[in-house]
């Protein structure tokens, strides 16, 4: 048997990843090298999409515009216009009946009709007890009841609606049964009683009045408390006249159906099942159209379920994650698609932890080393992009009698060398002196090794150097746009360092009000303050600690600042800041750089704007340290910053 392999030509590739993470993860690192926040980088590729899905933004979009129509749809006071309307109608019937009897007890009803008030509520409670005269009146205030019953009811059942059409006196005891169990069974599920073969008992016997199906207690309790939770927004969203009128119509209505005390009892234990409902507040409905209770409390779940969304679809709180998300909450309010739009979200979040590239901190998601890593690489790609071969160089030191890389050539050993030994040219150095003999075959000849015959391998020994980075991060940076250049700027020269010169050292110090040692995870996730002060000397003071750890190396500092220095370290060891600069600041930071220059490091600044007061100070600091003052155009930082780098480690300085 025979297997051939070849190129799949069935349609996709079904091992090719789902999605391009290496395409997300440039877009994330194109957003942190502009500036932004590892964090809101993430959340701006979910805000926006990837692959043509719609991202977090676009569902918001949809949730508001729905959201705006709902509340365009109908008013809530649909139910007291119907209400109003049968009373009306019961009223003009009944008198139609009245007008033609000359009967004095017609006249004392047409007295009694005259003198109901004009509050509706206590007009229908003062005709409880009425005799109608007219079999019209009669029907249409019996269907004021039977409207407020059924509104309610399908208001907290949906579909109960069609239960109640049939008007059979069966049909009100079976539901007055229901929400008896239903109470016992909430009140059981709060005592921790609860099981599920309670509730599989319970939908047995009532599970014609739940068409959604609900497979356990806790969906069939969040469809019930989301719409109660509606219901009392509805009547909060009412006037005080229209919710003291509408309530005291529903309470009678429920009273004479003997489900008053049932109702009560489920609306508490609803709300103590979910609290975290929004059970107060108002809501506002602009449409023009009537609309009736449970027609106006379905709008209003939906309204919470659509703001629900666009919250959680901000993710603007501490540990945000789009698991946060209930898909069913997705699909009730925006339909399938949406569903299938935050999945993929999803799948790309996961595929980044799963390659390594996110990691779980405890504000969210976070770049991970990996992702760093890539992120430093991608940052010195651009600056070597746009860096002139003539600018290049490694400016190596030649040595002979240390171990480095390989140049070529070779040389007699010595005593005491540890290059590695030239095989070929020592062999050969014996065989020309023609030490040997005849092997014991007579055809080959023994070579007999002699000192004068060893040759090394010649190897170059690279200068090793003490890189400080010092990048300016007071406000001011943010502020002109020049952070996100400044950080590329110290991603690239930090990945160049560790990459290709593992035996330099490098450290990045950013300084305001104070200075500190700072990683690449540090930069990348530095999020701004307002702080203020432009602490130069301090960063000089740790930068000559870190050049002091490393004695043997040639000392570099690499300065990238857009202001003058307004801040030095007091006696008292705290900030002093000034503006402008104070005399002691500049002292102080001119002491520093005095330090420095004893030190042997050679201080290049590279400024970032065009003050008159800070060109000033930095060719003072020139003059004093004999370092060069840079003036870069936009976008050619991270040039200049890495050729003058690879200048300097090879002791190749000009003054400026």
């Amino acid at each position: 048997m025979s297997i051939r392999y070849g190129a799949w030509q069935g349609g996709p590739d079904p091992l090719e990843a789902p999605y391009d993470i290496r395409q997300a993860l440039d877009e994330i690192g194109d957003d942190v090298l502009a500036g932004m926040s590892p964090r809101n980088a993430l959340q701006r590729l979910m805000r926006m999409g990837a692959e043509g899905r719609n991202g977090l933004d676009a569902i918001r979009q949809k949730a508001r515009k729905r959201a705006r129509e709902l509340r365009n749809q109908g008013r809530m006071d649909g139910t007291l216009d119907q209400v109003r309307e049968l009373l009306d109608q019961a009223l003009e019937s009944e008198r139609s009946a009245l007008f033609p009897d000359p009967d004095d007890r017609a006249r004392l009803a047409e007295a009694e009709l005259d003198a109901l008030p004009s509050d509706t509520a206590r007009a229908v409670r003062e005709l409880s007890e009425y005799q109608w005269r007219s079999p019209e009146a009669a029907e249409a205030y019996r269907q004021i009841a039977e409207l407020l019953r059924a509104q309610v009811l399908d208001a907290q059942f949906a579909g109960m609606r069609d239960a109640l059409a049939s008007q059979d006196p069966a049909a009100m005891a079976a539901i007055k049964a229901m929400m008896s169990d239903l109470n016992d069974m909430l009140d059981a599920d709060a005592r921790g009683e609860h099981t599920d073969e309670d509730f599989q008992n319970f939908m047995d016997k009532h599970g014609q009045f739940f068409p959604d199906n609900p497979q356990n207690l806790d969906e069939l309790v969040d469809s019930l408390a989301r719409r109660a939770a509606a219901m009392e927004r509805l009547m909060n969203s009412l006037t005080p006249e229209q919710r003291e009128e509408l309530g005291n119509l529903m309470d009678q209505a429920m009273s004479d159906a003997g489900l008053a005390s049932e109702m009560a009892r489920l609306q508490a234990g609803l709300r103590g099942a979910r609290p975290d409902l929004r059970w107060g507040g108002r809501e506002r409905m602009n449409g023009e159209q009537p609309m009736g209770y449970a027609d106006a409390t379905e709008a209003l779940a939906e309204l919470a379920d659509l703001d629900e969304l666009s919250d959680l679809a901000l993710q603007d709180y501490p540990g945000a994650s789009l698991a946060d998300i209930d898909d069913e909450l997705i699909e009730r309010a925006l339909g399938r698609q949406a569903v299938d739009d935050i999945e993929q979200l999803r799948q790309i979040e996961r595929e980044l932890q799963r390659q390594g590239y996110l990691d779980k901190g405890g504000d969210g998601m976070e770049l991970s080393p990996k992702a760093l890593r890539r992120l430093g690489s991608t940052a010195l790609r651009r600056v070597f992009a746009t860096l002139e071969s003539a600018r290049r160089g490694n400016h190596d030191v030649r040595d002979a009698g240390a171990a480095g890389e390989i140049t070529g050539a070779s040389r007699e050993w010595r005593f005491g060398d540890e290059q590695p030994l030239d095989v070929i040219r020592t062999v050969r150095n014996a065989v020309l002196r023609g030490e040997g003999r005849d092997g014991p075959t007579g055809g080959v000849r023994r070579i007999r090794l002699a000192p004068e015959d060893f040759e090394v391998v010649e190897t170059e020994r690279r200068s090793s150097a003490a890189i400080a980075l010092l990048v300016d991060m007071s406000y001011s940076m943010e502020l002109r746009g020049s952070w996100g250049e400044a950080k590329t700027t110290a991603l690239a020269l930090h990945a160049l360092v560790t990459t290709k010169y593992p035996q330099d050292s490098i450290e990045i110090i950013g300084f305001a009000d104070y200075a500190r040692p700072m990683t690449p995870r540090d930069l990348v996730n530095h999020d701004w303050q307002a702080v203020q002060g432009t602490n130069l000397q301090h960063a000089l003071m740790l930068a000559r600690r870190h050049l002091d750890k490393h004695r043997g190396a040639e000392p570099v500092i690499l300065v990238i600042t857009d202001g003058e220095p307004t801040a030095h370290l007091a006696p008292d060891g705290f900030s002093d800041f000034s503006w402008p600069p104070s005399a002691e600041t500049i002292a102080a930071t001119l002491a520093e750089v005095e330090r420095c220059t004893r030190r042997g490091a050679t201080i290049n600044v590279f400024m970032l704007d065009e003050d008159p007061r800070l060109i000033e100070f930095m060719h003072e600091l020139g003059r004093r340290n004999g370092g060069r003052v840079f003036l870069p155009k936009a976008g050619a930082l991270g040039e200049y910053v890495v050729a003058d780098y690879l200048q300097a480690r090879g002791g190749k300085r000009r003054a400026s």
